[in-house]
Parts: C-alpha cells; structure tokens; sequence
C-alpha cells in the first residue's frame, strides 16, 4: 500500500495534485488506516496516470471525469475527437509562430511576401524610406481593404518600378521632400514631377483603382506621413494634376502662386 506521497511519485503529478483530482472526484480517496493515512493500491497509480495523461492533453478536468466513465468505443471516438483539437491548436500556434517571425521581420507584419519584396526593391534602388514608409502604409490599407486584389495590384506595380523614368519620379519626389516652401527647386522638381505623371498616364502606369473615399484615405495617410507631399499636390494642381493615391487631370489653376516661390 502507498501513501499519498508515493503515490504522487509513481504517478509523477505533485501531492497538491491527487489532492485538488480527490476534489474534483475524479479520484477516489481511500480510507485511512490505524495510523490515521491514506492507503493507495497499484490501481489508483494506474487510475492517477489516467488522469494525469488526459489532462495534460488538454482535456478539461469536467470531460476527464467522462472519459473515465466511458466505454472502450465512447473512449476511443472521444480521444479520437481530442487529437483532432489538438492538431487544430497545433496548426493555430503555428499560424501565431509565422505571425512572430512577421513582426520580427519589419515590414511583413501586416503585407503579404510580394509587396515586401516591392518594397525592398525600391530600398534597392535608392527610394527614400519616408516614401517607402508611405507605400508601405498605402499597401497595409489595401490589403486590409481589398486582400483579394493584393497580387494583380503588385503585379502592376512590379511592372511599375521595371520603368526607369518611375523610378526617376520617386528619386525626384524624394528630393522635393526635403524642399521649404519657398525653396524655388520646388517649383523645379513640382515641373518635373508633372513630367513624370504625365508620362505614367501615357503609358497607363496608374495607380490602384479605389473608390474616392478610400483614396481620400490614404491621401491623408501619406499627407500624414510626408507633411511636404501636401504642399506638392498644390503646385502639381497648377499643372494640371490633383491626387496621390488617385491622380486625375484637372483644369490647370492659375499660376500666381506658384511663380512667387521662383
């Protein structure tokens, strides 16, 4: 016959435990001997080890009590039922461990792999990281928006960025960022830049097509992000251009405003 103590040994749970299963009668406590201590048989081991495999299976403790009641084949459906879970919880812990490894790794916390890898291509080639940061941002809204339309978009983008006058557009927008007001370069490069969106409306190098809402959206997200930008869709407005995520012809505005910064 076993104490408590040994009992709990064989079994490799703590005494606490046969206490706390003995509570929830899920073990049945022995009666005590002349000493006044509880005796416990091979069978209470076999029964404790039971228990003890069940629940660090996850099985809650109000199921345990079943589970030992049941037949062989109601025993048998039910582990099969819990190994299902299991596999179930596996795969979602696998999900959060991919998610870990996405917030380590920067920009792919919320962008799937083929936007990250546009950004880093614009990285590559010199872009400025406050207009990468404000794509990047532009493509945590679409995605979210629109997940579906993610891979056509990043094709078209891809596409985008192969073109070296594109290219010259962000190096040139990058420039313009760092540019007062009155700095009379950016009246320059606002001529420039206008160059370039033409030239991206010629060969139909356009951006996302999203409803105006959304694109107001993520026009204030950038003008948030790139204070500057702001300023620039104004002297681009006098070229016949308005919008960031959308761009659009306009009625050119006139130009004296834009003239006294030259």
């Amino acid at each position: 016959m076993l104490t408590i103590g040994e009992l709990a040994s064989y079994a490799g749970v703590t005494v606490r435990a046969v206490r706390h299963y003995h509570a929830k009668g899920l073990l049945p406590e022995p009666g005590r001997d002349r000493s006044g201590y509880r005796r416990y048989d091979a069978g209470a081991v076999v029964e404790l080890i039971r228990i003890r495999t069940l629940a660090e299976a996850g099985v809650p403790l109000s199921r345990v009590r079943e589970l030992l009641q049941a037949g062989e084949a109601e025993f048998g459906a039910a582990v099969t039922d819990i190994d299902n879970r299991l596999r179930a919880e596996i795969r979602q812990r696998q999900r959060h461990r991919q998610q870990i490894r996405r917030i380590a790794s920067g920009d792919s916390l919320a962008l799937p792999t083929e936007v990250v890898e546009i950004l880093d291509r614009l990285r590559a080639l010199g872009v400025d990281e406050r207009i990468i940061q404000v794509e990047r941002d532009g493509w945590i809204l679409l995605a979210a928006h629109s997940p579906d339309r993610v891979p056509e978009w990043a094709a078209r983008k891809r596409k985008q960025i192969a073109d070296p006058p594109l290219i010259d557009f962000y190096l040139t927008l990058g420039a313009a960022l760092d540019r007062a007001d009155g700095d009379p370069e950016l009246v320059e490069l606002a001529d420039k830049l206008a160059t370039y969106i033409t030239h991206m409306a010629e060969h139909a190098v356009g951006d996302p097509d999203v409803e105006p809402p959304f694109a107001e959206l993520m026009d204030a997200l950038a003008f948030d992000t790139a204070p500057p930008a702001r300023r620039l869709i104004e002297l681009l407005r006098t070229r016949g251009w308005t919008g960031w995520t959308k761009l659009e012809r306009v009625d050119a505005a006139p130009e004296e405003d834009v003239t006294q910064h030259r």
